[in-house]
C-alpha cells in the first residue's frame, strides 16, 4: 500500500489552550497525536504547512496549498483544515489531476473529549485510500465531492448541495 500524505493547516482540529488567561490558538498538528494513539497498519507522513484558523487564509495561501499538494510524490493526500473556508479550499484544489485528495477537520479541538476529530479523521483516512482520484470532504459522518457540498452555520454540519 503507498503511504499517505497528511498536510495540516492549522484551524479548529489543532487549537490549543495555553492557561486561564489565553484564547484558543492554533498549535502543532494534533493528527499526530491522534494517529499515534491508534494501532494502525498504514503508512503515512504529516507535514504542517501552515497553523491558521481558516478564516485567516488568503488567496496566497490556497495557491501554496495547491502548489503542494501538486508537488507531493504521494498520490493519496489527507488535508486537515479549518471547516469555516474548507469548501473554498476544497474548490481550488480541483485542478489537480491523479490524486485523491480528502479535506477533513473538526468543529471542537482535537484535543477535547468531545470533539469529532477523531471520527473525521478515521472517515477521512478510509476515503483516502478507497476513492477514485479526484477531491472530497470527509465531516460529519460523509463524503462530499468538493463541487457538492456546503457549510451550514445554522446546524454546525456539512451538507450535500443536492
Amino acid at each position: 500500500m503507498s503511504e499517505i500524505s497528511i498536510i495540516a493547516l492549522g484551524g479548529t482540529i489543532d487549537k490549543i489552550y495555553f492557561d486561564a488567561k489565553s484564547e484558543y490558538e492554533v498549535g502543532p498538528p494534533n493528527i499526530e497525536k491522534v494517529l499515534s494513539e491508534l494501532n494502525l497498519s498504514i503508512s503515512y507522513s504529516v507535514n504542517s504547512l501552515m497553523r491558521k484558523d481558516s478564516l485567516d487564509m488568503t488567496d496566497q495561501d490556497r495557491k501554496l496549498i495547491a502548489e503542494t499538494v501538486a508537488n507531493d510524490p504521494c498520490d493519496r493526500i489527507l488535508i486537515t483544515h479549518g471547516t469555516d473556508t474548507m469548501v473554498e479550499t476544497a474548490k481550488a484544489l480541483t485542478t489537480i489531476a491523479r490524486k485523491t485528495i480528502v479535506l477533513t477537520g473538526a468543529l471542537e479541538p482535537a484535543l477535547f473529549k468531545t470533539s469529532d476529530a477523531v471520527f473525521n479523521i478515521g472517515c477521512a483516512l478510509g476515503a483516502v485510500q478507497s476513492l477514485k482520484p479526484g477531491v472530497y470532504i470527509a465531516m460529519n459522518g460523509k463524503i462530499f465531492p468538493a463541487d457538492k457540498v456546503w457549510k451550514n452555520l445554522e446546524q454546525n454540519r456539512f451538507e450535500s448541495l443536492d
